[in-house]
């Protein structure tokens, strides 16, 4: 079949995320046949680099042979099994290793299957440990400029208006901060103080998106402000949970962006690259002091009954388990840093354009910020089509061109990646 004949039949039925369908009528809706290492390929035979790992979530590259050998061993053996009253090794082995992998303080996880999820178990737990001791804080704090989810309380603690405006009305009251990535960090942080002062015992958490706040157009960060954001959540008696949805596992250059902060946050949420971009899969580890407020006897009401039909999926956790498999065997971390190095040298050609306002980076996740268009004219969605139709897959935030490559990006990948969109925006 071809990609016009799949299209058809596609946009007779489905409701895209993320989308107003009806630009469709206009723009490619893709539909991919097969993917392998760097490159997704549609019906037709074109091959696009997938420049921004599949919404951030591939770390190795598609269809990789390691990944798929566990999976298929996993298959023939448990694909899945209610997680409450039961258990099986592939879970147990995975939260053994997250746990090494992560601040000691860090000793307890939660299974979900997304991260929307997590954000949300992070956020209820920590709400209902304060209930369990006697306390009410309704309130929760997060960034301006913040993304963490589209469930409801996710959506609440996020300030993306595009995603949030609309559901004000029925959102959970939340406070928000001013955001180290836009204002200077000693005004973010009194900022926040401010907050934590005014609001005291009614906060039970401050939620943050370590270093680079995604969503909220790849707005960057220094470590110095989570460090001392930490000792402030302390002194107020606040939880600080780390949301590492999108930024763990390597994508800011090291395993996880609370380690450039030297802290352990008392909550953190992990998805997206846990299973390198295979299945739905997402945890949220804390601490015993937090486990412990909800062990007890059944009929003391004190128990956390959250639970997802697919907690803990075996397929999941095996796909999760190759992924640091692959982690411990293979160099990943440390190759990456030439290849962080490449895209920063190679990138700041771009500075040069009289259109481009900013090229920030950390890690692996490359942002180039455009100045001089208005967002009604939807500049992204040009630079979109013209990187696609010379076999780059890139998707603009607005004005905002990143790059957030897989890891199995060669350096002559990085290179046509980079002088595409470089040509792109310079024609523009």
């Amino acid at each position: 079949m071809s990609n016009e004949e799949l299209m058809a039949q596609d946009l007779a039925m489905i409701f895209h995320p993320c989308s107003q369908m009806k630009d469709y009528e206009k723009l490619p809706l893709i539909p991919i046949k097969s993917a392998k290492g760097s490159y997704i390929e549609d019906f037709d035979g074109n091959r696009y680099l997938d420049s921004i790992s599949s919404w951030w979530v591939n770390l190795f590259g598609h269809c990789h042979p390691y990944i798929n050998q566990r999976l298929q061993e996993q298959m023939g053996e448990l694909e899945h099994v209610i997680f409450a009253g039961f258990s099986h090794k592939p879970a147990i082995d995975l939260a053994r290793r997250l746990i090494a992998l992560t601040p000691k303080p860090l000793q307890k996880l939660f299974f979900a299957d997304n991260g929307s999820s997590a954000v949300e178990i992070s956020l209820k737990m920590a709400f209902h440990y304060f209930k369990n001791k006697g306390e009410i804080r309704p309130f929760f704090v997060s960034l301006q400029n913040s993304y963490h989810g589209e469930t409801m309380g996710a959506l609440a603690v996020s300030d993306t208006g595009l995603y949030k405006d609309v559901y004000s009305d029925i959102l959970i009251q939340t406070l928000q901060a001013l955001s180290p990535a836009l204002v200077d960090e000693e005004v973010a942080l009194e900022d926040m103080e401010r907050l934590l002062q005014t609001h005291q015992n009614q906060i039970s958490s401050v939620i943050i998106e370590p270093l680079v706040q995604c969503a909220g157009s790849m707005k960057m960060y220094n470590a110095s402000y989570i460090t001392k954001l930490r000792e402030m959540c302390d002194r107020y008696g606040v939880f600080l949970i780390a949301d590492e949805i999108a930024v763990g596992f390597g994508r800011t250059g090291s395993m996880f962006a609370i380690e450039q902060a030297g802290i352990s946050p008392d909550f953190l949420c992990l998805s997206k690259g846990i299973t390198g971009g295979y299945m739905p899969l997402s945890v949220v580890l804390l601490t015993d002091e937090i486990y412990a407020a909800f062990y007890c006897d059944y009929n003391e009401g004190k128990s956390f009954l959250d639970s997802h039909s697919y907690t803990g999926n075996a397929l999941a956790c095996s796909v999760a388990n190759a992924v640091l498999d692959i982690f411990e065997n293979e160099p990943i971390l440390q190759s990456n840093q030439y290849k962080i190095q490449h895209i920063h040298n190679q990138t700041q050609k771009f500075t040069s354009l009289a259109n481009v306002k900013e090229v920030r980076q950390r890690g692996m996740i490359c942002a180039i910020e455009l100045q001089g268009y208005a967002p009604s004219q939807r500049i992204g969605l040009e630079i979109f089509q013209k990187a696609l139709a010379q076999g780059v897959y890139i998707r603009p935030l607005g004005s905002v061109v990143y790059f957030m490559p897989p890891y199995c990006f060669s350096v002559e990948e990085l290179d046509t990646m980079i002088d595409v969109t470089y040509s792109v925006v310079k024609n523009l």
